[in-house]
């Protein structure tokens, strides 16, 4: 199970001193020794963390960089093809989009979010939020109406808006309106009444290019990195649905799910993995749904304006926009992007953080070992013993991290357990250390202390550890 709570086993070592035993790669065992005579037993001894290559995040597709190009390498198990493949679509993940009509990259908008994959995803990292009165590009908003869609069990589009709102446009084109932000302060303390303050985001929409409806949904967006997507596309159907509980059969207060969802290739309904509210079925579906919301750049799966109906479309018949074969080989670099490894994992402090993680239980919804099942034509993340600490499953947040909009089976509380692979790479890599779903936590004590929910006993674990505690924690998350 990801959280024992019992020994697994004991061996008794008699008068010996030396014992040896041959463990799984990737295994992770808390080891601790008592003694004993005929008057009883010790205590236990300092508690040793035992990690069998576990500074190997992505398996054997994992690099060890630890400069600011570490979300950025192609799987060091890729072979000459697949390598080719890979920079043939990391070269595409940069190109920036211009106004149709063009005769390389046109088609952008009219009315968009954002011009490039990487601008979005600097370096192939994490966006950051809009700061008070500003704006950002690597942030949008989701929009809807009340309601899901009857064939596929979507959110409903927002006449004159779509499903994901439009702050940019072409020359001479009206964006759909621009969004606002605003924060609040929180006050709060710790268990050993030190203080600490969260700050609430307050996300409004303004000079709208027509009436809004009286009624509708929004749930703000924080680009997330991109790198080891293909791993966890690889973990099988079988071992999420193995993970979920989402009648909380165990008693253990966690009932994650699965969401099913619309995939456009099959058209048919099937496990959502991707988004952050798992509400994409693949790498591929979820490459084309940005190019296609976040650009305005049709392709083969979103052969139509993303505009279509409104006043801003610019009614050319140059559709798809994309190149054949760019879909393709940029969902294959996402894919075979390597994960870094985990760095100082025998520094005591870090090992201690570890400690507190599972006895929190963390580990209940962050999963920290898998091995990935088959993804066709791509057996590089085939196999894979990895440790991405996620399950991939719909969990529960609570009331602080709502945003009340329901995404096919994803309630408004309820939010995909992010992947923490990599991210105390975060800093270095792209500067800043803004986390969740809309970058409100602006470091990895703020995040923690806003989970709630199935959380909510982790969260308060966290909250009335002693201040050496906390900071081992976060060492070790910084570890990742």
């Amino acid at each position: 199970m990801p959280n024992p709570i019992e020994s697994i086993s004991s061996i008794d070592l008699g008068i010996a001193t030396k014992v040896s035993a041959v463990l799984d790669d990737g295994a992770m065992f808390y080891v601790a020794i008592t003694a004993y005579n005929h008057d009883g037993e010790s205590a236990f001894s300092n508690i040793e963390v035992i990690a069998i290559n576990n500074e190997f995040s992505g398996g054997g597709t994992t690099v060890f960089v630890e400069s600011s190009s570490a979300f950025g390498n192609p799987a060091p198990n890729l072979g000459p093809e697949g390598l080719a493949q890979h920079l043939i679509g990391d070269s595409e993940f940069e190109q920036s989009f211009i106004t149709a009509p063009a005769l390389i990259n046109g088609g952008l908008g009219p009315a968009f979010n954002n011009n490039s994959c990487i601008a979005c995803h600097p370096k192939d990292g994490r966006g950051r939020p809009p700061e008070k009165g500003g704006t950002s590009n690597s942030f949008f908003l989701r929009i809807s109406i009340p309601g899901i869609d009857p064939k596929t069990g979507s959110p409903l589009a927002m006449p004159g808006f779509g499903t994901q709102l439009f702050d940019r446009a072409v020359f001479g084109v009206q964006p759909e309106a621009i969004v606002k932000t605003t924060y609040t302060e929180i006050n709060g303390k710790f268990g050993d009444n030190a203080p600490y303050q969260l700050r609430k985001p307050i996300f409004t929409i303004a000079d709208p290019y027509i009436d809004l409806p009286d009624e509708y949904l929004i749930s703000p967006r924080v680009a997330p990195p991109v790198f080891g997507r293909g791993l966890l596309e690889a973990i099988s159907d079988e071992t999420l649905l193995g993970w979920a509980d989402e009648y909380d059969l165990n008693n253990d207060g966690i009932s994650g799910r699965v969401n099913q969802v619309w995939d456009i290739v099959s058209e048919t309904t099937v496990i959502g993995r991707f988004g952050l509210k798992a509400n994409s079925p693949s790498v591929l579906v979820q490459t084309a749904g940005a190019y296609h919301s976040d650009m305005g750049i049709t392709n083969e799966l979103f052969p139509t304006e993303s505009t279509a109906g409104q006043p801003q479309n610019d009614g050319s018949s140059d559709d798809p926009e994309l190149r054949r074969g760019v879909l393709n080989d940029v969902a294959f670099y996402i894919q075979t992007l390597a994960v870094p490894a985990r760095r100082n994992i025998n520094d005591p402090i870090v090992k201690k953080g570890q400690m507190l993680f599972d006895q929190a239980g963390c580990t209940s919804c962050h999963i920290p070992t898998v091995t990935t099942g088959v993804l066709d034509s791509i057996p590089e993340v085939s196999g894979q013993i990895i440790h991405p600490y996620t399950d991939l499953l719909l969990h529960d947040m609570g009331e602080g991290l709502a945003d009340d909009r329901p995404d096919f089976l994803a309630n408004g509380q309820e939010w995909k357990t992010p992947p923490l692979w990599g991210i105390g790479y975060t800093k270095v890599v792209n500067g800043h250390t803004f986390f969740l779903h809309d970058g409100r936590a602006r470091d990895l004590m703020e995040a923690i202390l806003w989970h709630g929910g199935e959380a909510e006993s982790a969260k308060e674990y966290f909250r009335m550890l002693s201040s050496a505690d906390r900071e081992a924690l976060i060492k070790f998350l910084e570890s990742l």
